[in-house]
């Protein structure tokens, strides 16, 4: 019975492992600074992509008194 139940919860696992990852996946985003490159003088715009993760609204701690 033990084995029938832990062989039962492993497939259900494997089967919503993946939906986790989409679920909580970050949004990608694109960010370009311009800086000055110090050999050349010149002005050039450096691209990168960070994650902006979505921020869960939750109770405020109280203080403590």
């Amino acid at each position: 019975m033990k084995n029938e139940i832990l062989v039962g919860s492993m497939i259900l696992f494997l089967l919503f492992a993946p939906l986790t990852k989409v679920a909580f996946a970050a949004e990608e985003k694109k960010v370009c600074v311009k800086e000055l490159d110090s050999k050349t003088k010149k002005e050039k715009e450096v691209c990168k992509t960070i994650k902006v993760h979505k921020k869960l609204e939750g109770t405020a701690i109280p203080d403590k008194k």
